[in-house]
Formats: C-alpha cells, sequence, structure tokens
C-alpha cells in the first residue's frame, strides 16, 4: 500500500471531521446558547473525554499496535487472532468496571470535577444525569481503539480516520431533531455521546470481520502478550497525561490574566489543531504499523529509511502551514471567529497567541513522527522521560514568559517546549543508531527554504491590512481568505516543481 495515498485518506477523513467539529459547535451554542444547561453538560463529557484521550486512543494504541505488529510477523494468524480475543476480552472487563463505577459514583466526581455546582441543586442534578449517560463513552471508546489497532496493523487506515466523523454526525442531528423529545432538551447531547460511541464501534465491526479479527470473548490472564501489552499502558499512561496536565496547568496560568485570556488561548488552539490533527496525528497512525512490522522482522535500514521519509514529509507540509498560520492569524480569525461578541480586540489578542503557537507548530508534528521511532520498538518510557523534562521546562517558560508577553507566552511556552521534546527524541534516535539520515538533506533544506520564501512574499503581498478583513462581511472574507490561500498554496508548490521536487520522490509502500 502507498503510505502517501494512505495519508492523504487519514488527512481527508480527519479534515472532515475537524469541519464537522466547528458544524457541531455551532448548531450547540446555537440550539442551547451558553447558560446553565451547556454547563452541565461540558462538564458532564469532559471526564469521559479525557479518560478516551488518556487511556483509550493513547496509552492503549501506543502499547497494542507494536506488540500486534509482532504477533503478525511473527507467531502467525492463530496466535495474532488469540492475542486480539485475550486481549479485547480483558479490556471490555476492565473498561466495563470503569464504566459502571463511575455511573454509580457520578455524583461524587461531579462534586470533584466542579464543586461549584453542588451550591445550584438543579445545575447539579443535571450534570449527575447527563454523566450518567456518557460515561459509557469510554467503553465504546476502548473497543473503538482497539478495532482502529487491528486495521491500521493491516493498513486498513480509511475506517479508523472515518470512524470520528460519526461522533459530529450524532451531536448535530441529536441538537437538531431529538432536543425538543426531552425535558430539558440538553439531556439530547448525553445521548448524541452515547449514540456516537455505539455507532463509531458498529461502523467498524464488519472490517474486524472481513479480516477474520472480530474478537471472541476470551480471557488468559497469563497469556504472555496480554501482560506485556498492559505492562507498557503503565508508561504510555503517564506520558499521555503529560499532554493533559500541561493544558490544564497552562489553563490555570491563563485564569490569572486580562479576562479573556483562556478564550483567546482556546480559539488559537483550534487554528493550530488544523494542521496538527491533519498531519501529525495522520503521519503518526500511518507510521507506527509500517514500524512495528520492521521492527519485527529485523529491518533496521528499512526501519530508518520509513521515518527519514516521515520527517522529509513533516517538514515539507508543517514549515509551510506554520508561516502560513503566522502571516494569515489576522485573516483566518477574522474570517472564522469575528462576529457578534468576538470584537476587533479579541482578534488581536487570539492573533498573538496564534502566531506564538505558529513557532512550536513543527515541533508538535515532529514528535507525533519521532516518538513511535521509540514506540515501535516497544520503547515507551524513553519518550515518556522525555515528555516529562518537556513538561517541566514547559511550566519554568511559562514563569518567565508570562511577565513580558501575558497570554501569548503560555502559548509560546508550549511551542518551544515542544521543539526541546523532538530535538531530544530525534537525539536518542540518531544515539542509538536507530535513525540514521539519508543523503541530500543539505539540498532538501535549501529548496525547502527557497520554497518558503517565495510563498511568505506571495502571502504577504496579497493579504492586506488588518483593517479590510475586519470591515468586511463573512461571505467577503471566505472568498478573498479563500482565493489568497490557494495562491499561497499554488506560490509554493510551484517552487517546489521548479526546485526540482516530484510527487513521486515522497512515494513509498507500507512495511509488508
Amino acid at each position: 500500500m502507498n503510505l502517501l495515498r494512505s495519508l492523504a485518506t487519514v488527512s481527508s477523513m480527519t479534515l472532515l471531521s475537524r469541519i464537522l467539529g466547528f458544524v457541531r459547535d455551532f448548531v450547540i451554542a446555537r440550539t442551547f446558547g451558553a447558560g446553565m444547561l451547556t454547563d452541565a453538560f461540558f462538564v458532564a463529557f469532559k471526564l469521559p473525554n479525557l479518560l478516551r484521550r488518556l487511556f483509550a486512543e493513547g496509552a492503549f494504541s501506543q502499547a497494542f499496535v507494536p506488540v500486534l505488529g509482532e504477533y503478525r510477523n511473527k507467531r502467525g494468524p492463530e496466535e495474532t487472532r488469540q492475542l486480539v480475543d485475550r486481549v479485547a476480552s480483558l479490556l471490555f472487563l476492565v473498561v466495563l468496571a470503569v464504566t459502571l463505577l463511575g455511573m454509580a459514583a457520578a455524583p461524587v466526581l461531579v462534586y470533584v470535577s466542579a464543586p461549584g455546582f453542588a451550591d445550584e441543586a438543579e445545575k447539579f442534578a443535571l450534570t449527575v444525569s447527563l454523566t450518567r449517560i456518557t460515561f459509557p463513552y469510554i467503553l465504546f471508546m476502548s473497543l473503538v481503539a482497539l478495532a482502529g489497532g487491528v486495521l491500521n496493523t493491516w493498513s486498513r487506515f480509511a475506517v479508523p480516520a472515518f470512524t470520528p466523523v460519526l461522533l459530529n454526525v450524532s451531536f448535530i442531528l441529536m441538537a437538531l431533531f431529538a432536543a425538543p423529545l426531552f425535558d430539558p432538551p440538553i439531556i439530547a447531547l448525553g445521548w448524541a455521546v452515547f449514540l456516537g460511541g455505539a455507532l463509531q464501534l458498529a461502523f467498524q465491526v464488519p472490517s474486524l470481520r472481513r479480516l477474520g479479527m472480530l474478537p471472541k470473548f476470551s480471557i488468559d490472564l497469563r497469556d504472555e502478550g496480554v501482560r506485556r501489552i498492559f505492562r507498557l499502558m503503565a508508561p504510555a499512561l503517564l506520558g499521555v497525561s503529560v499532554a493533559q496536565v500541561s493544558l490544564l496547568l497552562n489553563t490555570i496560568f491563563a485564569s490569572f490574566l486580562s479576562t479573556g485570556s483562556v478564550s483567546w488561548l482556546y480559539y488559537a488552539d483550534r487554528l493550530m489543531e488544523f494542521p496538527a490533527g491533519l498531519l501529525g496525528a495522520a503521519l503518526g497512525t500511518i507510521l507506527l504499523p509500517s514500524l512495528s512490522r520492521c521492527h519485527a522482522t529485523g529491518r533496521a535500514d528499512e526501519y530508518s529509511r520509513l521515518l527519514d521519509w516521515g520527517l522529509r514529509l513533516t517538514f515539507l507540509l508543517a514549515a509551510p502551514a506554520a508561516l502560513a498560520l503566522a502571516l494569515l492569524a489576522v485573516p483566518l480569525i477574522t474570517t472564522l471567529f469575528h462576529h457578534g461578541a468576538f470584537t476587533a480586540t479579541d482578534v488581536f489578542r487570539t492573533r498573538d497567541a496564534l502566531v506564538a503557537y505558529s513557532l512550536g507548530l513543527l515541533g508538535l508534528i515532529l514528535v507525533k513522527v519521532l516518538a513511535p521511532g521509540f514506540y515501535a520498538r516497544q520503547n515507551i518510557r524513553t519518550p515518556v522521560r522525555i515528555a516529562l523534562l518537556t513538561l517541566f521546562v514547559t511550566q519554568m517558560l511559562n514563569l518567565i514568559l508570562i511577565r513580558w508577553f501575558e497570554h501569548a507566552g503560555l502559548a509560546l511556552s508550549i511551542g518551544l517546549a515542544s521543539i526541546l521534546n523532538a530535538s531530544l527524541l530525534y537525539r536518542g534516535l540518531r544515539q542509538r543508531a536507530i535513525y540514521v539520515p539519508q543523503p541530500g538533506w543539505l539540498l532538501f533544506y535549501a529548496r525547502l527554504g527557497l520554497a518558503m520564501l517565495s510563498m511568505g512574499a506571495a502571502l504577504w503581498f496579497v493579504t492586506g491590512e488588518a483593517a479590510e478583513w475586519l470591515a468586511g462581511g463573512l461571505t467577503q472574507r471566505l472568498l478573498r481568505l479563500s482565493l489568497v490561500v490557494a495562491f499561497g498554496a499554488s506560490v509554493y508548490f510551484a517552487t517546489l516543481w521548479v526546485a526540482g521536487f516530484r510527487l513521486h520522490d515522497f512515494k513509498r509502500s507500507a512495511a509488508e
């Protein structure tokens, strides 16, 4: 399978999900506004969503996919199916227990996560009810993560990449059509979460059945592969937690700044997540299974070449994305957010945060490519140690930069720390001789630099003044932004072509 085509597939599905996410936010805001009902729902959904990020999609996938790849390449189909059966069965039982415990302890969880709600009996009771409805989401998503890991290992990337779209569809349909059927209407969003999780799991079942990997119930706690996966999950869970803790600490810092700081960082982060998700998450998803297969079969040279391919593609796509985010900050923010109560001051303060984020975007995406270089070798401790160091550095930078740049300093600290993270991961791979750069990097940098200079000059010339974007209407902004982006992209890729880059140079087959 062509990895470049796989990357395009995963990225396009991620783009669709992100677009529907904006539509979802718009529909929820329009239907329910902002008040007691939405406060109750967002608090109720926060905990199962956090557990999903920490456990289902993060730690479990990092531990499961490399071991599964090893079994597929070394143990044969029967032992591989047995591993999937036993891991799925144990995972189901563990997460079912967590789910039932969470539903029973919903009042305690709500009190801990939103103690202020305790003073309003109606609000507290509604949040508890919504928490109990949404909590099974973690059970569905844990099984979705397992199914996605299996499908990605067999290079079936399209189905797992499309799956998140179904949650946003569930939200939109329930908010638009089912809300009047519930009392209060916000309960519809709780059931949208439940339905979205069930739909995502059901959507992957036919693909698993076609592969002959639909799990059957089988428990063996002494199974070597099962024990290894759950041992690897402990450091992986710690590593995934670092990013969430960093975001939480940044929110705490921002809460002491001027009113609006948390929101400015949120809106800037939403824009930064577009290229980070489209490129970083997609590259990490398609690289991990191929790297795992190379490691399992002892193909060290192929392993290194895959990392080299991922790094070159990251620079080729992420570097211009970072530059474009910085240069087009005001056009992007005005087009998407400068409506109603979102003032011109909000635009410029959000711009400050977005420009600061853009300085570290390349580092953030490089981490998604470099970390699988360790995960695929079932070495999770090294990237976790680096992540912990990065968390410490981030907070030290926060204390320093917040004095000079206020909320933008918090965004800048994340960007600078991500560059440190990527640098340490790169050094670790080089020191262990896991990654040896292929020839031609200096020429690659020269051509890339020329293309970025051309694109930057083109964008600077056609973007215009901020006042023009602030004064324009939504339709005018959308049309103008589309033309500016298309022009900048055309200049960039045309310059790359003139400099000697060709698409077929980046085609690469997945490791078998």
